[in-house]
C-alpha cells in the first residue's frame, strides 16, 4: 500500500521541523511555512491529511483549514494550537470541519497516535464509499433489469424509460442540481412508469382510441407504482417524485392537485420529458408526431401543464440531446 500523503503547515521553522522529524519515515511528507503556498501544493497533488498550526501571519489556521475543506473536502484536517479557547475550537470544528486538534506542547507519541487515528478514519471512509458505490451499482443494475422487463411488455414503449431518463438527466445537468437530487431524479425517471405493470394488457395493446375508462385505468399506474416501491426505504424520496409526475403546473393534474413549486422539481422535469417522449413515440392507437410539433405543444402548455422555466430549459437542451440519442441508445441496447 502506498504511504499516506501528509502536508505540514507552520510558519515557525523549528515547529515545522519537529512535526517533520516525528512523522518522517512513516508517511510521505510535504512541508511549508506558508498557508498560501500550501493551497498551491494542494491544487497540484492529492493530499490525505493537512496538519496546520493555528496562529500564522499570512492566514489564521482555522481560515486556512476552512479553505482546505471548501476545496478539498475529502482531505482530513488537524489543527495544532496553543489555545484552548472554546470559541476558537468551535469555529475550527464547525467551519473548518477539523477531525481533531492537537494542543501545544505535545508529546511525539501523542501526535503519532492522533495522526494514525485520523488516517484510520480516512481509510474507513474510503472503504465505506467503495462499498456504497458497489451496492449502488448493484441496485442500479437490478432497477435496469426491472425496467427492461417492463419495457419488453409493450413493443410500442420499448426503451421509453431509457429515453425519458436520458432527456431528464440532460435537464438536471443544465440546471446544475446537486448530486443527491441528481441521483434521486435519475432513479425516478427510470422508474416513473413502473406502475404500468399493473395496467391490463387489453388497454396497452388496444388499437382503437382510448376511452374515458381506459384513461382512468392508465392514470392508476401512478398508484400502482407507489404501491410497488413504497416499502423500499431507500426510495422514499424517489417515490415522491414518481407520485407527482402527472401533476399540472396550474393544479389540474393528478393524483393530488398540486400546483407550481408545490410539485417536486424532479416531478416537474419528468412531466416534460415524459410528455415529449410520449408525443414523439409510436403508439398502438396513433402515429408519432414530429419533434417540432411536440415542442410547440410544450410551449402552448407552459404555465398550464408544465413549469414555464423548465420548458425553456428542455427546449434549450433538446437539439443536442437528440443528436446524442442515437449513439446513447446504441451503447445501452446491449
Amino acid at each position: 500500500m502506498d504511504m499516506y500523503k501528509i502536508l505540514l503547515v507552520d510558519d515557525e521553522a523549528d515547529n515545522l521541523a519537529l512535526l517533520y522529524r516525528t512523522l518522517r519515515g512513516r508517511y510521505e511528507i510535504t512541508k511549508t511555512t506558508s498557508p498560501i503556498e500550501a493551497l498551491e501544493i494542494l491544487s497540484q497533488k492529492p493530499i490525505d491529511l493537512v496538519i496546520s498550526d493555528h496562529k500564522m501571519p499570512e492566514m489564521d489556521g482555522v481560515e486556512f483549514l476552512k479553505r482546505v475543506y471548501d476545496n478539498y473536502p475529502d482531505t482530513m484536517r488537524l489543527l495544532v494550537t496553543a489555545y484552548t479557547d472554546a470559541a476558537i475550537l468551535i469555529d475550527a470544528i464547525n467551519y473548518a470541519k477539523i477531525y481533531r486538534y492537537i494542543k501545544k506542547p505535545y508529546e511525539p507519541n501523542e501526535l503519532l497516535i492522533t495522526v494514525a487515528n485520523t488516517l484510520e478514519y480516512l481509510q474507513l471512509k474510503k472503504d465505506n464509499a467503495a462499498l456504497i458505490n458497489d451496492l449502488k451499482e448493484l441496485f442500479i443494475g437490478t432497477i435496469k433489469a426491472i425496467i427492461e422487463a417492463m419495457d419488453a411488455k409493450d413493443a410500442y414503449t420499448m426503451g421509453k424509460s431509457r429515453r425519458v431518463t436520458f432527456y431528464t438527466m440532460k435537464m438536471v445537468k443544465a440546471l446544475k442540481l446537486d448530486n443527491d437530487a441528481d441521483n434521486k431524479i435519475e432513479l425516478a425517471a427510470m422508474l416513473h412508469d413502473i406502475g404500468m405493470i399493473g395496467v391490463s394488457d387489453h388497454i396497452i395493446y388496444k388499437v382503437d382510441k382510448l376511452d374515458e375508462n381506459d384513461w382512468t385505468e392508465i392514470k392508476n399506474h401512478v398508484r400502482h407504482g407507489v404501491r410497488i416501491l413504497e416499502d423500499i426505504k431507500q426510495l422514499k424520496d424517489v417515490v415522491e417524485i414518481i407520485k407527482y409526475h402527472h401533476e399540472y403546473y396550474n393544479g389540474n393534474g393528478y393524483p393530488a392537485g398540486l400546483k407550481g413549486e408545490e410539485i417536486p422539481i424532479g416531478s416537474r422535469i419528468i412531466a416534460i420529458t415524459d410528455a415529449y417522449d410520449a408525443m414523439t413515440s409510436k403508439r398502438a392507437y396513433r402515429k408519432p408526431i414530429d419533434s417540432e410539433l411536440a415542442v410547440e405543444i410544450l410551449k402552448n402548455m407552459r404555465g398550464i401543464q408544465f413549469d414555464p422555466y423548465l420548458v425553456d430549459v428542455f427546449i434549450g437542451i433538446l437539439d443536442q440531446a437528440n443528436e446524442e440519442l442515437k449513439e446513447y441508445e446504441a451503447i445501452n441496447e446491449h
